[in-house]
């Protein structure tokens, strides 16, 4: 045995051999004001500063999120709604409700750098990305463009303040302006996803009668996807990963399509739904064991 081990074959520790009194005599002669400690505890309340925001941001993605997808569950109902107006115009209402939670965080973001926060927000932008697609499809059969969206992410509002001094109602009012600007890649994650709201609306306009819907949806379907492969493997990891999706969707659609052009006459309507979601599952199961 050697004799830097103890008795029980452990090599010891240099600051073992210290006393333990003199480490907590250096602790007691700790200055707490001194400028080293004052650094420290600044370091420490920006840190925890920060991080309460982060959460506070996580929270306000949540809350988008989930009235995101209460819009989108609306929307879906517009094939079979007999009157599709209403359904829009209770989808605006919500959109406008996860428009304020939007501006909850551009208030949160104010004098921040967007990108340290972005991974806080960016599920939720994505999921408002498409919703405001999807609804802007079923108005206009056509794909919102990142411009358009980020035009809706621009607050005004008057902060009053009340003063003994002012004279006039116009100086105790002060407009202020607030803005969001979703990134290229939150966009294209979002219409991705949108690509799987369409899918499911082509299987529901089948099933109430409608013929005509799932062929739109297939060529507007292969147009995203033809864009998407243009990105490849060079754009972001999330949208290369995205693109399997996206070309799962388009492929349960194209089938609709040729059983309704090959079968559609032998099949009766209120039939076809049935069969189309038979056939998607066999679609999955093929590429479960691929």
């Amino acid at each position: 045995m050697s004799g830097k081990e103890g008795s029980g074959g452990f090599r010891k520790r240099k600051h073992d051999n210290f006393p333990q009194g003199q480490k907590k005599e250096e602790k007691e002669n700790i200055n707490p004001s001194s400028p080293l400690m004052t650094s420290f505890k600044s370091f420490q309340l920006e840190l925890d500063t920060r991080h309460d925001k982060y959460e506070r941001l996580v929270k306000l993605s949540r809350d988008i999120t989930i009235e995101s997808k209460r819009t989108i569950f609306l929307l879906h109902r517009f094939t079979s709604a007999p009157n599709g107006e209403e359904i829009l115009n209770e989808s605006e209402v919500k959109l406008d409700a996860v428009r304020r939670k939007i501006k909850q965080v551009a208030q949160e973001l104010i004098g921040e750098d967007m990108y340290q926060f972005h991974r806080a927000i960016s599920p939720g932008l994505q999921e408002y990305v498409e919703a405001a697609s999807f609804q802007y499809f079923i108005k206009t059969r056509s794909l919102i463009s990142v411009e358009e969206i980020n035009k809706q992410l621009v607050f005004t509002a008057e902060d009053r303040e009340e003063t003994t001094n002012t004279t006039s109602s116009s100086q105790d009012k002060q407009p202020h302006t607030w803005s969001l600007k979703v990134t290229p890649v939150d966009y294209l994650l979002g219409v991705a996803d949108l690509t799987g709201e369409l899918m499911r609306l082509c299987i529901s306009s089948v099933g109430n009668g409608d013929i005509d819907t799932p062929f739109e949806l297939s060529q507007f379907l292969r147009q995203i996807y033809d864009g998407f492969t243009f990105i490849g493997n060079t754009g972001p990891y999330e949208v290369s990963k995205k693109l399997y999706t996206l070309k799962q969707s388009l492929a349960k659609v194209e089938n609709a399509c040729y059983t309704l052009k090959v079968r559609g006459s032998e099949i009766p309507k209120h039939m076809l739904a049935d069969v189309f979601s038979s056939k998607t599952e066999l679609i999955d199961q093929e590429e479960g064991l691929s």
